[in-house]
């Protein structure tokens, strides 16, 4: 019989955290790492405002997510377990998790921070009574976590699946949210391999007026027009629809900017300073496509996480697809 680690290769399970990194190479990374004690991280701190299928999760499939906290602590001998919620999951899901748990060697974790408290190597300082800020990489936590120990982060929607393959009852889907300008908000399962048109078509939210979408990863997702749907997504699995009759593209671009200035930790330049003149730009609504472009090769380049780094990607996409496009 194949052990669990093989089994995830096996599926090709990629974490649902935003990365979309390997998870049976991630579990064979912390498998091979000597230690007298792992860490097992699940990173419940969901905090883009447009994603909320981990919640839908907790609420429906709490007892899945459990137990592949369940196999993650029996494959890796001598393990802690952590679940990492913000507030309001800590509050409304902690008590039954405590329940479910209580003879497991886990512990809960209420989040601290905002938004950038979910980035791993912040959550790591948070769990260890630090600001949630994030860390340089590498190292990477599989070799340098949790107290400086190797350290296995998935997040909800991840554990979730890992507990379907350990039972070999996962059929390559996962999970989507869908937002804005559509009949049926919510949160549907479906196959990975689903086009953004076709999910929109199942679940009776493909619009009849003109619009595009933004894609992926919730608040730092990319701009898609609604001739460019037929592809997958990966990702945080989100897709919110936008009226582009109804909306101004740059009152939509102010609500990220401010987004990124309120959740960033000012510890690097680049970030900090390249979203204020962004902000400063975007305000006077009048883009300066050299001086833009220069602001997002360094927030690209030389940001110290991926918040700075991801942040581009929105305002990029937008601008291409549909600013420059009315000119």
């Amino acid at each position: 019989m194949k052990n669990i680690i093989n089994k995830l290769k096996d599926s090709k399970l990629k974490g649902r955290g935003g990365a979309g990194f390997s998870t049976g190479l991630k579990w064979e990374m912390i498998k091979k790492e000597k230690s007298d004690i792992k860490y097992i991280i699940c990173n419940g701190s969901e905090g883009d405002p447009n994603v909320f299928k981990d919640g839908f999760i907790l609420e429906n499939y709490l007892n899945e997510v459990v137990n592949g906290m369940k196999i993650a602590l029996d494959t890796f001998k001598n393990s802690q377990g952590y679940f990492y919620l913000r507030k309001d999951y800590y509050k409304k899901f902690g008590p039954k998790i405590k329940d479910l748990t209580k003879n497991l060697n886990l512990k809960l974790f209420k989040k601290s921070g905002g938004y950038l408290g979910g980035e791993e190597t912040s959550l790591i300082e948070n769990i260890e009574g630090n600001l949630p800020t994030p860390r340089i990489k590498p190292p990477f936590p599989t070799s340098y976590g949790l107290y400086g120990k190797p350290t296995l982060i998935n997040n909800v929607e991840t554990f979730y699946y890992i507990s379907k393959v350990f039972k070999n009852n996962y059929n390559k889907t996962r999970f989507y949210s869908i937002n804005g300008d559509v009949k049926n908000k919510g949160v549907c399962e479906i196959s990975i391999d689903t086009t953004v048109l076709e999910i929109l078509q199942k679940t009776n939210n493909l619009p009849d007026f003109d619009f595009f979408v933004q894609v992926e990863n919730g608040i730092m997702g990319k701009i898609l027009t609604s001739d460019e749907l037929n592809q997958s997504i990966n990702g945080l699995g989100s897709i919110v629809v936008f009226n582009k009759n109804n909306t101004n593209p740059f009152d939509l671009m102010e609500k990220w900017v401010n987004f990124f200035l309120k959740s960033n930790c000012d510890k690097c330049l680049p970030c900090r300073e390249g979203m204020l003149r962004l902000a400063d730009m975007i305000g006077q609504h009048k883009i300066n496509n050299e001086l833009i472009n220069d602001l997002f090769f360094v927030l690209e380049k030389t940001s110290f996480c991926a918040l700075g780094r991801g942040s581009v990607i929105p305002f990029k996409t937008l601008i291409e697809k549909i600013i420059n496009e009315k000119k």
